[in-house]
């Protein structure tokens, strides 16, 4: 029996998933999620340190992307200052933090293809 089939179901924050693959997945799934946790691994960043790194991202999905992963607990979102222009800075937490060597496998599984069937290239265009 496979360890995510031990239970008919999973479940977590009351919320119920018919394995846990399918719990991964809401937390990390989608285009962006997992690439912002791979930006954090380094450390803090600041949103618009994230939109530099991540260009083709809209600045409304990356704030959404982000107040999701935040609201289940994987970045932590702190604010510096009380007046505007205020600080805020993202970074993983020790939940997000245990994904690190998901995100790892995935980057050289990545790597591997672009190496195989792709190219590296400097630029969108």
């Amino acid at each position: 029996m496979k360890d995510e089939c031990i239970g008919n179901y999973v479940k977590l924050k009351g919320k119920i998933y018919p394995c846990s693959v399918s719990l991964t997945m809401d937390l990390v799934g989608g285009k962006w999620k997992a690439v912002i946790l791979y930006h954090l691994i380094d450390g803090n960043k600041r949103f618009s340190e994230l939109r530099r790194e991540m260009p083709t991202v809209t600045e409304m999905t990356l704030s959404l992307q982000l107040k999701q992963l935040e609201k289940d607990g994987l970045v932590s979102r702190k604010v510096y200052g009380k007046k505007p222009p205020i600080k805020v800075v993202y970074s993983l937490t020790d939940f997000g933090k245990s994904f690190i060597p998901v995100l790892e496998s995935i980057t050289k599984w990545g790597n591997q293809i672009v190496n195989e069937q792709g190219e590296f290239v400097d630029s969108l265009s």
